[in-house]
């Protein structure tokens, strides 16, 4: 498993250093919904859906090619259970491909990094931590309304790579499903600085 990070993290650095020279650096914090996939409420009474998340990506885009590290966390992303809490947090690093230049600047991206979800069981003051190798696929456009400023809007399909196993039970009722794979679809807006 050590070999396997630190493939990633020496593909991730030559991925950068491959950047070209002229790019430009950006810092793009949004706001996200999560849908689709395991992120809805399992089927426990009481249970609500939310599926908001919340992140920052940075990076730079070239030309063509372009790279950045996308970061997001998801409150509740099971949903809202009686006796327990939980979340999911991801740690992306992208390769970009799209139009670096102009207002609009649409692109598609690809990368890996590390999906973890979390969730505490209040009735059984248990735990449950799991860090996952992942990766997403998906793309969006960029829209400059000045030289340092514009809006990002973006949309991925996050998927772990390893199964994640059994998180645990409230009232005798499984919170997930576990040995399965997580899978989802992340819709967001952000202020891309540059």
């Amino acid at each position: 498993m050590r070999t396997l990070h630190v493939f990633a993290l020496a593909g991730a650095l030559l991925t950068v250093a491959a950047t070209p020279a002229r790019a430009d650096g950006f810092f793009t914090p949004f706001v996200g919904y999560d849908f689709g996939g395991d992120s809805k409420c399992p089927a426990i009474n009481g249970c609500q859906d939310k599926h908001s998340d919340f992140g920052a990506s940075f990076g730079k885009m070239g030309k063509i090619f372009g790279f950045e590290e996308d970061i997001a966390f998801a409150k509740d992303f099971f949903g809202t259970v009686p006796g327990a809490s939980n979340s999911v947090f991801t740690a992306m690093s992208n390769l970009l491909v799209g139009v670096g230049a102009g207002p609009i600047q649409p692109y598609l991206l690809a990368g890996f990094g590390v999906i973890r979800p979390h969730t505490t069981l209040t009735l059984s003051n248990s735990d449950f931590d799991k860090y996952a190798l992942g990766y997403d696929l998906g793309g969006g456009i960029n829209g400059f309304f000045s030289k340092h400023a514009g809006i990002r809007g973006d949309l991925r399909h996050m998927h772990t790579a390893q199964d994640i196993p059994f998180l645990g039970n409230v009232s005798n009722q499984a919170i997930f499903a576990g040995n399965q794979r997580l899978d989802f679809w992340r819709v967001s807006i952000g202020l891309v600085l540059r």
